[in-house]
């Protein structure tokens, strides 16, 4: 299956680590130009040299390139500046990645104002922002893509989940919105609604034990609680992502597709 994004560029935000950086991994391999984004300047340095190091298929070698910005995407001012900078080193940018934001859960009334608003302004309002900004060049050369990324919380959202869920529960309403208003401009917008992934977060999670186990293992026995008995590794939803991304998922928008083994009861 042919997923060529030779000649596209794609913004991916959250990309230094995890999930952001194997996206950012699979595109590249496949010819985008590829801007990362991130607050750490180290990590996505250290992301820009992983990515220029990898081995480029010969007919996607002369297409593929990467830079590297740091940004703040709670900052409006700061995410308008370097859209500026990604346009002027890349030109227009055809694909579009929401997928800064990390777990923020616990009991509602143990929630602050300040941490619904700091979770609605990286979860939400990053991804209203820069989808405003490339938007308009999407539409004048009538192709884009726009991948959100959610949880599994979106759908099914559980007690103890908020402010996560509620923001991502928003972000999946803005996805659906988007592709109706896209959909005549061959604006495709779709989400992948995460689950448990190796990621970064389950090292934080597994720093944050009794350290027990080794990672592996608490990796192991985390999976254990999931339908396929295992956690997805990131190269996974690189994949799935990549699909969306490219002209093989030509009819596909407005679907928000569970990227979780099983876990989640809605379909």
């Amino acid at each position: 299956m042919d997923t060529s994004l030779n000649g596209k560029t794609a913004l991916i935000t959250g990309a230094s680590k995890g999930l952001g950086l194997a996206m950012a991994k699979a595109f590249y391999s496949h010819g985008a130009k590829v801007v990362l984004l991130a607050r750490g300047a180290a990590d996505l340095a250290t992301a820009e040299t992983e990515i220029r190091a990898l081995t480029v298929p010969d007919g996607y070698r002369d297409s593929a390139d990467v830079a590297a910005f740091v940004c703040d995407v709670t900052d409006a001012k700061a995410i308008a500046a370097t859209h500026q900078q990604a346009k002027d080193r890349f030109g227009a940018i055809d694909i579009l990645v929401n997928n800064a934001g990390q777990s923020a859960a616990k009991p509602f009334l143990n929630i602050t104002d300040d941490e619904w608003q700091a979770d609605l302004d990286l979860k939400l309002m990053a991804a209203v922002r820069l989808t405003r900004l490339v938007w308009p060049g999407m539409a004048k050369r009538q192709w884009g893509r726009v991948i959100n990324l959610l949880n599994v919380f979106a759908k099914l959202p559980d007690a103890g989940t908020a402010p996560t869920s509620i923001s991502r529960a928003a972000g999946m309403a803005l996805t659906k919105v988007l592709s109706a208003e896209g959909a005549a401009d061959n604006i495709l917008v779709n989400a992948m609604l995460i689950g448990f992934i190796e990621s970064d977060q389950i090292r934080r999670q597994h720093d944050a034990s009794d350290g027990s186990l080794s990672l592996n293992e608490f990796i192991a026995k985390a999976g254990q609680r999931l339908p396929m008995k295992r956690m997805g590794r990131a190269d996974e939803a690189a994949d799935l992502a990549l699909f969306l991304a490219s002209e093989r998922a030509s009819y596909l928008t407005g679907c928000a597709i569970n990227m979780d083994g099983g876990l989640s009861k809605a379909v």
